[in-house]
């Protein structure tokens, strides 16, 4: 059994969930993780932030619930208005920090929200991916070319495609995944221990 953490990058509510994703796996070294990027913002999504106008409101209860950080770089790309966030680019970033690190995806996806939600980086510019994978200690090199390969981009539709085949429809979804049964443990928010209580009406986990 893996569990499959089906996310957005640009998603307020799994950078929300961040904390209890970490510390699941925490939890649960035997489990691996499979970090899968869900394609939030794309095609006609891909507006200017200041077109969501709920962001703010949003925000605010994902920090009153679950205590994440959204930093001073990060309000003022809310205030400024013009950023694009384009999830498409922010999968192949997931794409490539996976391909270098495989067994550290959780980790890495949470700190590439940290750059974002914390740091106010954009997650469309290579740079980005060089401080994370610096600050991780990966070969920046390596990230970065993996971010900008041509196939990259085709892994990032590819994560798009299992998302909805998974039958996600919002993120952040957390799901345990043994052959073909597949256990929805999180949506939206959730603590650690909720999901370990789910975990625990899972046959292959408690026998």
């Amino acid at each position: 059994m893996r569990l499959v953490h089906v996310f957005d990058a640009y998603c307020g509510w799994s950078h929300g969930f961040s904390g209890t994703l970490r510390e699941v796996a925490s939890r649960h070294p035997e489990l691996p993780v499979e970090v899968v990027s869900g394609g939030l913002f794309t095609g006609s999504r891909r507006v200017p932030i200041r077109e969501f106008g709920y962001v703010q409101g949003a925000n605010a209860k994902i920090a009153e619930l679950t205590g994440a950080e959204f930093g001073e770089a990060y309000e003022r790309l809310i205030a400024d208005g013009s950023f694009v966030m384009d999830s498409e680019a922010a999968a192949r970033g997931v794409v490539a920090l996976r391909q270098v690190a495989p067994d550290r995806t959780a980790e890495l996806a949470t700190a590439l929200q940290d750059a974002f939600y914390v740091d106010g980086l954009s997650l469309s510019d290579p740079a980005t991916y060089r401080t994370v994978a610096e600050a991780a200690g990966l070969d920046a090199d390596a990230v970065a070319a993996a971010f900008e390969a041509p196939g990259t981009r085709a892994a990032a539709e590819a994560d798009f495609r299992r998302s909805a085949a998974l039958g996600v429809s919002g993120f952040p979804t957390l799901l345990a995944v043994d052959g073909d049964s597949v256990t929805v443990l999180a949506h939206g928010h959730a603590t650690a221990d909720e999901v370990d209580r789910r975990l625990a009406t899972i046959p292959s986990v408690t026998r």
